[in-house]
């Protein structure tokens, strides 16, 4: 599928950038060689100091769009400020360090229009390492009830996958102050009740999966426990506070136990390691098609 690149952008792929390294190339190519080609890519950077900036400012596709101001301001200032400024019917999340497959956008757009009672859709991702090393695909559930049926443990809607209504962003911002490291969480739950959200079963995301960080891990826990805790006793919902309260105490024991050398893998026990070859397949020509 081939649109008008000189048209308006149905799609808004928006890119929070701070410091991305050598992978924020390769992510943005992947963005570049999709089969669908009506978008704008609207790279936000957060006062980076690697030489991202140089390089997103020497990129020549009048699609990109590029928003500096040398200031330091978060993640979730810098997603609802790219919401803001996209100019597209539905707008897409992208991360730094992550790889789009080809497809992506196509299927996803395809299913959007095709779906107008979805407000979030998704897609199946796999997790690799750096050196292109396959750990497995992450959590998935189809449709809205099953992924919100234990809103108390998460959603599993992978955030880097997400497209959705540009209406349904801008009526829905990121909670400022941010709610570190687990922002997109925060936001599915804040939403749920009153959206509809999808995720299409086809593996069309490589997830780069750094090593295990005890330290982050738990800031990522607590950020999330608090929000959990506020909006279940504002909903009278104290079940779902026991309930989150028990599951997140079973998954700090597990962060404690593989922060002990050697025992990192027990982080990576919710990615299921059956990954078919075709699937691995797929992700090494992502990534060789992006460099």
């Amino acid at each position: 599928m081939c649109e008008n690149p000189e048209s308006q952008p149905l799609v808004s792929v928006i890119l929070p950038v701070y410091n991305g390294g050598t992978d924020l190339s390769l992510a943005i190519q992947s963005i570049e060689k999709q089969t669908y080609q009506n978008w704008e890519l609207v790279l936000m950077d957060d006062g980076s100091t690697d030489g991202s900036l140089e390089l997103m400012k020497g990129l020549e596709d009048k699609r990109i769009k590029l928003f500096s101001d040398g200031v330091n301001k978060g993640l979730s200032k810098r997603l609802n400020e790219a919401v803001i400024k996209s100019k597209g019917k539905y707008i897409a999340r992208m991360d730094a360090d992550d790889i789009a497959f080809p497809e992506r956008l196509e299927k996803q757009v395809d299913f959007l229009e095709n779906h107008k009672n979805i407000d979030l859709l998704g897609c199946r991702a796999v997790a690799f390492r750096g050196n292109g090393e396959v750990i497995g695909l992450l959590p998935f559930a189809a449709d809205h009830k099953v992924m919100t049926a234990q809103v108390w443990r998460n959603i599993p809607l992978p955030h880097p996958t997400w497209m959705g209504k540009a209406s349904w962003f801008k009526e829905n911002p990121y909670a400022y102050p941010e709610v570190k490291r687990s922002e997109d969480q925060e936001l599915l739950l804040r939403t749920h009740q009153f959206s509809r959200f999808a995720c299409l079963p086809d593996v069309l995301f490589g997830y780069r999966q750094g090593p295990f960080n005890f330290k982050l891990t738990m800031v990522a826990r607590k950020a999330l426990y608090i929000e959990q805790m506020k909006f279940f006793k504002k909903q009278n919902q104290w079940k779902n506070m026991i309930n989150a309260s028990i599951v997140s105490l079973i998954k700090v024991s597990v962060d404690c136990l593989a922060a002990i050398p050697g025992c990192q893998a027990l982080f990576f026990q919710r990615m299921s390691e059956n990954v078919p070859e075709q699937i691995k397949q797929d992700l090494t020509q992502a990534l060789n098609k992006s460099k």
